[in-house]
């Protein structure tokens, strides 16, 4: 890695940014979904300032057992403060953490990043949630730890304000799914939270049509009608998904592994799906077109659900940079577009564009 290292600070000369850190990660045995996840979230700033505000503010009271966040923020703190600018850091410390926390990723099989991206959101909520419930423990905080639920919903039908953790603040959003009566045309609205979207993908399609499908008008009827308040008996009703509150990071996860019943197996969907540098997003409830950038791609590598690899392509400062465990490159803007999939079915091409960040410009500016 060295001489990879002296090769990116030469590539950037005097553009390289002030204060910033550019760290390859060891891989420990198949743990790629991991390092290139921990990347995307490090080169997401808003999420990365947080977090080493957190162990800037928690790191003298040092008393309490590892967990996953600790051991996260001591990872971005690490790499923040390296007297070099590149180089490669051993992630042990959160590896075997980890591991400790949950059996799934305790093997040196394939995993898949987008499963290790909601257990390590999900679980820094819960760590979260905790410390607060012990400093403020009169209030007796109750906070929704999953990803996509409905929201504030309490055993005693009461309603009570959850804490607002770094991860609610950067990734969180709300849907609303509407359903309306087709028979009194009453709509009732549901809401609830999601940290990331998973959308369907088809051949030769864009991010934007697959946001269309995510929203579109589905009608309930036969088995599947919805029971109406008003009328007090089932109805045949429309539904759709809109967001209304959209998050400052919007992560969005391309369903490329489908179940095929004739295989019995899971299959992987190499499909051409275009995801744009800006991106407007348009199916909100104030019907306002939102304007997202991208700054991460999470690649996987390889042609079946069950093996292959991941590698992730940032974006800092500018510059687009290419993570592949202890390797980081420079990289061009147009090799995002190497990533969107193949337009062929039966193609050579398996390096597909996983799972997408986007930053909101309006959270820059």
């Amino acid at each position: 890695m060295g001489a990879a290292s002296s090769r990116l600070e030469k590539a950037l000369g005097e553009q390289f940014p002030e204060g910033e850190r550019y760290f390859g990660l060891e891989n420990f045995g198949n743990t790629c979904y991991c390092n290139s996840v921990l990347q995307a979230l490090y080169f997401c700033v808003p999420f990365r300032e947080q977090l080493l505000e957190y162990y800037g503010n928690n790191k003298s009271t040092g008393d309490g057992e590892d967990n996953m966040l600790t051991c996260l923020a001591d990872l971005f703190s690490q790499i923040s403060n390296q007297k070099k600018k590149t180089g490669v850091i051993a992630p042990k410390r959160f590896i075997q953490r980890l591991k400790k926390q949950n059996e799934i990723f305790r093997s040196y099989m394939h995993q898949d990043a987008h499963e290790f991206l909601n257990f390590l959101l999900n679980e820094l909520v819960d760590i979260l949630d905790k410390e607060s419930n012990v400093r403020e423990p009169c209030q007796n905080s109750s906070l929704q730890k999953n990803l996509n639920g409905p929201i504030n919903g309490q055993l005693d039908g009461t309603r009570k304000e959850p804490v607002t953790t770094l991860v609610h603040k950067c990734f969180q959003g709300i849907l609303t799914n509407q359903t309306r009566c087709l028979r009194c045309e009453t709509v009732t609205d549901r809401d609830e939270t999601f940290f990331d979207l998973s959308l369907d993908i088809e051949q030769n399609s864009s991010i934007t049509s697959c946001l269309k499908n995510f929203s579109s008008t589905e009608t309930l009827n036969a088995d599947d009608k919805f029971f109406c308040d008003k009328c007090c008996s089932l109805q045949e009703a429309q539904k759709r998904m809109k967001i209304k509150k959209p998050p400052n990071i919007l992560v969005i996860h391309l369903k490329r592994f489908k179940y095929i019943e004739q295989l019995g197996r899971y299959k992987k969907l190499s499909y051409r799906v275009v995801f744009p540098l800006e991106l407007k997003l348009i199916n909100t409830v104030e019907n306002s077109d939102l304007e997202y950038s991208l700054f991460a791609v999470l690649v996987h590598v390889g042609s079946g659900p069950n093996h292959g690899h991941y590698i992730s392509l940032v974006k800092s400062h500018n510059h687009w940079l290419f993570f592949d465990d202890e390797n980081v490159e420079m990289t061009d803007e147009s090799m995002v577009q190497t990533f969107f999939g193949s337009a062929q079915e039966f193609s050579g091409n398996t390096d597909n564009g996983y799972i997408l960040f986007y930053e909101s410009l309006a959270e820059k500016s």
